[in-house]
């Protein structure tokens, strides 16, 4: 999983087109049901909403649903072959480990960024109020009532480090064939657990998605650097001092 080597030459951009369209489309698959079930679940008036009424209710249906998408687009023959990084973070990392070429990094992040955002605009049209009025405003990534920035910053930077590192240690052992299975479970801990901390941004791209079309960019330095700082800091150490060695090879 995240591991995908595409060609490294710039003459194979055109070859790799269609992993940059699947980056995109994972992406924007991820907005589309955080967009559809956030709505359900917070807007007044909605079907779930009026079905779950607590937030610990509402918090642990968003966070199956988006488990569940999650693992639909790890797997998903439209979307797997490209790594299905979905996320620029994991993408810079791969980078740094040699699995993917600057140029296609490049690429890969620009689609994953284009991605998510027509996911949200495509809903914003389909859904309107639904998604866009408060208090589900785009599924924006800001901290949660009461909680400062540098403790969201914190939670993302904790969140981002136990996925990478779980990432690359779990798919060099006897369980490498549940890693994207782990990978989804760990997103639905993140949504039920660090949402209402940090609103689970671990992801660049995911966040500034929400962020652009509704000009709430409140403490985005933290999604936007967080994810990186830590996925980054999870790949060296892995590099230099792995938990699991080459017990699959």
């Amino acid at each position: 999983m995240w591991q995908i080597h595409v060609k490294h030459n710039s003459a194979a951009i055109k070859m790799n087109y269609k992993l940059y369209l699947m980056e995109a489309f994972g992406l924007s698959i991820f907005m589309i049901s955080a967009c559809f079930f956030a709505g359900e679940l917070w807007h007044t008036g909605a079907i779930l909403n009026l079905i779950f009424k607590a937030s610990l209710e509402k918090n642990l249906v968003m966070g199956v649903a988006m488990g569940l998408t999650a693992l639909c687009i790890f797997y998903s023959p439209l979307t797997a072959p490209s790594g299905a990084h979905i996320n620029p973070a994991v993408t810079l990392a791969q980078l740094y480990l040699g699995n993917i070429s600057l140029l296609n990094a490049l690429f890969y992040i620009i689609f994953q960024f284009a991605g998510g955002l027509i996911g949200v605009l495509v809903m914003s049209s389909l859904i309107g109020t639904v998604l866009t009025a408060a208090p589900v405003g785009y599924v924006a990534t800001v901290p949660g009532e009461g909680i400062s920035p540098f403790e969201a910053a914190g939670c993302e930077l904790l969140i981002g480090f136990v996925m990478m590192t779980m990432v690359l240690n779990v798919s060099k052992s006897t369980l490498k064939k549940y890693t994207r299975v782990f990978a989804a479970c760990l997103v639905s801990v993140y949504v039920f657990f660090a949402g209402p901390i940090s609103g689970f941004g671990m992801n660049p791209a995911r966040s500034f998605a929400s962020a652009l079309p509704s000009h709430n960019f409140n403490s985005f330095w933290i999604y936007l650097f967080c994810p990186v700082i830590s996925m980054f800091t999870a790949a060296w150490l892995y590099k230099r001092f792995p938990l699991i060695k080459n017990s699959v090879q």
